[in-house]
């Protein structure tokens, strides 16, 4: 919903209706994650995506049926069925998709959830999706200290409630499955957790030219980009517009500080760029051992990669702790400048969050994605 929220609380707050559609499942090579969502407006318009062009025509049609009667709808379209090439899904994969009417008696809390997507305050939303049909529909939203809504059973909302911060902390959205008094592991009732946790963190360390591709490339892919570097003269604000924040520091010390004021997690990527001892080696002992990080990358040539190894070995840092580093840098593509740099980098971290092997898509065997 984040891509559509805005157009959908304008209607909102007209008192007009809509249909949303929203992406609560998916199977082998589908075309969009969970999550995305697709709007069907008061006057017939279309906004957002949920397969990338492959079944938004018959999603347009299922949004126009819950306008007229309300009724929510779980739809499934995959490739094994009779219709899958008929509505568009012809690039393979199974998408579950839900679509319901939002106006304001039935989604009071939209304007508090709109408020806290825009502002990056952390909040989920549990939507029932399949299961008795008084309970389908019905939402709990869950935020960091408090809920709004709910199912119509205390039990379920408190099961709910619990698993739905989980994955609040950990940014991820998913479909939980119940039993239709809320017992976990039951069966009966599934019910799909949309997590609107803040961005995800890329700390770029070393104010280079390469960084400011980096930061560029960063910001496209959503995370929230910082730069730093302990020389002012080159940490500056102007010399990185695409990074949300510059600071000037010695890096390990704001990483420690970041860490220890808990603004370090999982998802949370370091880029070293400055590839110069005495800031990276000190910066790697912090990062190797950080309990929880999304991905580590030191920039620097081979000889340069084998020297800052010699380093921090000589520094006490364990063979294991070395190893969650990517050196040199990046997905060996041939890049040459900063932009394709940022490129090859950005693709090492998309590889490594997704499980990819970084070969082209015409190698590979099996099911694939549409990207």
């Amino acid at each position: 919903m984040r891509d559509v929220v805005d157009q959908l609380e304008g209607w909102w707050k007209n008192g007009q209706t809509a249909a949303l559609a929203t992406v609560v499942g998916t199977y082998s090579s589908a075309p969009r994650q969970a999550g995305a969502s697709m709007l069907v407006g008061p006057g017939g318009e279309a906004v957002g995506s949920v397969s990338g062009g492959c079944v938004e025509g018959a999603v347009y049609e299922l949004g126009q049926q819950v306008l007229a009667d309300g009724r929510p709808v779980l739809q499934r379209y995959g490739v094994s069925d009779d219709d899958a090439f008929a509505v568009g899904l012809t690039c393979g994969g199974i998408i579950d998709i839900f679509v319901e009417k939002i106006d304001r008696a039935g989604y009071e809390q939209l304007g508090d959830v709109a408020e806290a997507i825009r502002t990056g305050s952390p909040v989920a939303v549990a939507t029932v999706v399949a299961g008795p049909a008084k309970r389908l529909g019905t939402r709990l939203v869950v935020w960091p200290d408090r809920t709004e809504g709910g199912t119509g059973s205390s039990r379920l909302d408190d099961a709910i409630r619990d698993d739905a911060r989980g994955l609040l902390d950990a940014g991820r959205n998913a479909m939980l499955h119940y039993g239709v008094d809320g017992q976990r592991r039951g069966e009966g009732l599934d019910v799909f957790v949309e997590s609107f946790a803040p961005p995800p963190r890329m700390i770029v360390f070393g104010a280079i030219d390469f960084a400011a591709a980096v930061a560029k490339i960063g910001s496209f892919l959503g995370y929230r980009v910082t730069v730093c570097d302990a020389r002012p003269v080159f940490a500056t604000a102007s010399r990185f517009p695409g990074a949300n924040e510059v600071v000037v520091e010695w890096p390990h010390r704001y990483l420690a500080a970041e860490a220890e004021a808990g603004r370090i997690d999982g998802r949370t990527v370091l880029c070293v760029l400055t590839h110069d001892p005495k800031f990276d080696v000190p910066l790697l002992e912090v990062a190797l051992r950080l309990p929880e990080v999304g991905y580590i990358g030191a920039m620097g040539s081979r000889r340069t990669h084998d020297d800052r190894i010699e380093r921090l070995r000589e520094a006490g840092v364990t063979e294991e702790e070395i190893a969650r580093m990517s050196s040199p840098i990046g997905l060996d593509l041939g890049a040459r400048t900063p932009e394709e740099t940022a490129v090859s980098i950005a693709a090492e971290m998309i590889a490594m969050h997704w499980g990819g092997a970084g070969k082209r898509l015409a190698e590979r065997e099996g099911p694939i994605h549409a990207g």
